[in-house]
């Protein structure tokens, strides 16, 4: 139970500072009905991981002002809805079944609910998800290639072109950055867009991962059309959202 408020309190101030920006502790305490010396505690562990920095007595969200924040800040961003389009989307999912999923840090929160699978294996191309896969005795398979230079957390190029069409899955997991009115679908990691393709390709069913923070988005580089895809994995109903026709199945 101490663990559990422990990490209730540090999430509190996670998201304090992301609509804050910045914030001194006594502010912080105030707000959150804790003690200052609580908030100075659980910014020393949330600056640990690289999520926050302490600064001037208080603190400012890491990443806040970069083009690409990184993996560990997206992870942590919306983490309850990701939480929730996981536990949908993985109703989608059969025992036996060959799964894709992309490095985007709402396919790592499915990767946390595939133990309870029997004989499933996963081919991702996204380097903490296959290091939680390994955690939870999933079978998983890297796609092998280099480092994306844009994002540290997932493997690109050519290798891990060749190494996902080296299978077809029976469903493929996906997330991006934004989704217009239209249909369309961009990201921010053009590299990345390029193995999410090949994915689709080489699937029976292609499934869209979007939190409500996506839609209305736009984007620098286009990925698909919502009409390519078979379900859109939501955490609230979005299906009057869209202008267009031939929507997939929207799970919400």
């Amino acid at each position: 139970m101490e663990y559990i408020i422990s990490k209730t309190q540090e999430k509190a101030i996670f998201d304090y500072l992301s609509k804050k920006q910045f914030a001194e502790v006594e502010e912080i305490a105030k707000a959150l009905n804790v003690s200052p010396s609580t908030v100075r505690r659980k910014l020393t562990a949330l600056q640990t991981r690289g999520l926050v920095i302490r600064k001037h007595g208080g603190a400012y969200i890491a990443d806040v002002n970069e083009y690409f924040p990184s993996f560990t800040f997206r992870a942590h961003q919306n983490s309850l809805e990701k939480k929730k389009i996981a536990l949908q989307a993985i109703k989608l999912i059969k025992n036996g079944d060959l799964i894709f999923l992309d490095g985007s840090t709402s396919s790592y929160y499915i990767a946390e609910y595939l133990s309870e699978f029997n004989d499933l294996r996963v081919v991702t191309n996204g380097i903490d998800t296959l290091s939680l896969l390994a955690k939870n005795n999933v079978t998983a398979y890297s796609t092998g290639g280099r480092i994306s230079n844009t994002n540290r957390s997932v493997l690109v190029g050519d290798k891990a072109i060749a190494d996902v069409c080296a299978y077809h899955a029976d469903i493929a997991f996906f997330s991006a950055s934004a989704i217009q009115q239209n249909g369309e679908i961009y990201d921010c990691f053009e590299e990345e867009n390029v193995i999410r393709r090949y994915m689709i390709q080489n699937t029976n069913k292609k499934v869209m991962l979007c939190d409500n923070t996506k839609f209305g988005k736009t984007g620098q580089f286009r990925l698909c059309s919502i009409k390519d895809i078979d379900y859109l994995v939501c955490d609230e109903d979005k299906r009057d959202y869209f202008d267009c026709e031939n929507l997939p199945e929207i799970i919400f």
